[in-house]
Parts: C-alpha cells; structure tokens; sequence
C-alpha cells in the first residue's frame, strides 16, 4: 500500500475538517485568463476548467521543469493549483462535501523535451485531493509533457468531479 493509499483510508472528517487540519485556507477562485468560464455544472458532474500555481496574491510561478524549476518545486506548484481547484470547486458547488467523487486529473507539466518524471510532479496536486477527500480524491489520470503552458507557467491542471444527486 503506498502512503497516499493509506492517507485515502485513514482520513477522517469533512474535507473542510481536513483542510484546516492541513492549515489550508482557500483563496478566493482564480478568474479566468480568456475567453472561457472556471467551471461548467452539467447534471451531476462539475468540469473544471485548467488552473495553474497562482498565489493568493495574485502572483504566478514560471518556468521550465526540468531546466528552470526541479521536480520538488514543481510538486509544490501541482500542489498550489490543486488548493486552487478547490477553490473553484467551492464557488462553483457553495459546499464541497456535495463532491461524490474527483473522477479524473489531466495534469499538464510544462517541461523540458528530455524531463520524464511529468507523474511525480502532477502527485503534487493528487495527494492533496487524496488527503482532503479520502477515498473518494482518488482519481484516474493523466500527467503529460508540454513544450510551453500559457504564460510560461509550470504546471496546468483540470479535473473532473462527481457530486452527490
């Protein structure tokens, strides 16, 4: 059993339980960069749109991974994007135990031609959704290469989320 499996099982509480546990505060949800929503409700799935390692404040993380950025800060900014998925997912939802299940992660890692360990930074945001939904933050995923992300930012991610009838 590898360690985010055992946090899944082991994790009791709300989500906002465990994000306080996890000394998480929310910022408020990231406006869209174009022409383009945060999210879209479509019966009982809530699809969101990409997010990337923005601070509260506003400021943005850039770079190469593999170049300019290592795999462990990149992991930190997989990280910070999930904070803000979950953002988005709580303006969008008003509540986030209405989240059933995160049903799948598609992880954008702006990388180098020859950087091959895309997984282990995008596990930046996966066991954060580990850790505040438990078992149901396991997700199926992708984590892909890109030769440049919007702005130059390190990492994209989008989700797609499961809600409770």
């Amino acid at each position: 059993m590898n360690q985010s499996s055992a946090t899944a099982e082991s994790a009791p509480g709300s989500p906002y339980e465990r994000l306080s546990a996890l000394g998480i505060v929310l910022p408020p949800p990231p406006p869209p960069i174009a022409n383009f929503v945060t999210h879209v409700v479509e019966g009982n799935m809530l699809y969101l749109s990409g997010q990337g390692p923005r601070e509260a404040d506003g400021t943005m993380h850039f770079g190469k991974v593999g170049a300019d950025v290592g795999i462990e800060q990149a992991y930190i900014h997989a990280r910070l994007t999930g904070i803000n998925l979950l953002a988005v997912m709580q303006d969008a939802l008003g509540d986030l135990t209405r989240v059933k299940r995160v049903v799948k992660l598609l992880g954008m890692v702006n990388a180098t031609p020859d950087f091959a360990d895309h997984p282990s930074v995008i596990n930046g945001c996966s066991d954060l959704f580990i850790e505040v939904f438990g078992a149901a933050g396991q997700h199926a995923r992708s984590a892909v290469g890109f030769g440049s992300l919007p702005g130059n930012i390190t990492v994209e991610i989008e989700a797609i989320v499961a809600l409770h009838g």
